[in-house]
């Protein structure tokens, strides 16, 4: 009985998760293209058409960059975040218990 049951929960997983960055960039993409198309029938100059083309292909390449850069953040949070914590004597960030030489007010050192 436990192979049906193995089944139907197969049957019913979450799909994977989509690649979200790569389908916005395709997207830009098949503009960069339309645009320029749309244009020329419209009765743009072909230099008109070529540098919206290319403003278009700036823009997106931009935007790609940004996303995976995005995306890398986003997993380096993850990650850090199902990282195990340290103890107690291992724990980083400022404070006054830091190590170093603690003096006492406006005393000199000497």
């Amino acid at each position: 009985m436990s192979a049906p049951r193995a089944a139907a929960e197969a049957d019913h997983a979450a799909p994977p998760p989509r690649d979200t960055a790569t389908d916005v960039v395709r997207w830009a993409a098949f503009s960069c293209l339309l645009v320029p198309v749309v244009l020329l029938c419209y009765g743009a100059s072909l230099a008109g058409a070529a540098g919206t083309a290319l403003g278009l292909a700036a823009v997106t390449g931009a935007c790609r960059v940004l996303l995976r850069q995005s995306e890398r953040g986003a997993a380096r949070l993850a990650a850090e975040d199902r990282a195990p914590h340290r103890g107690r004597r291992h724990r980083t960030g400022t404070g006054s218990h830091r190590g170093g030489r603690h003096t006492g007010g406006d005393t000199p050192v000497g």
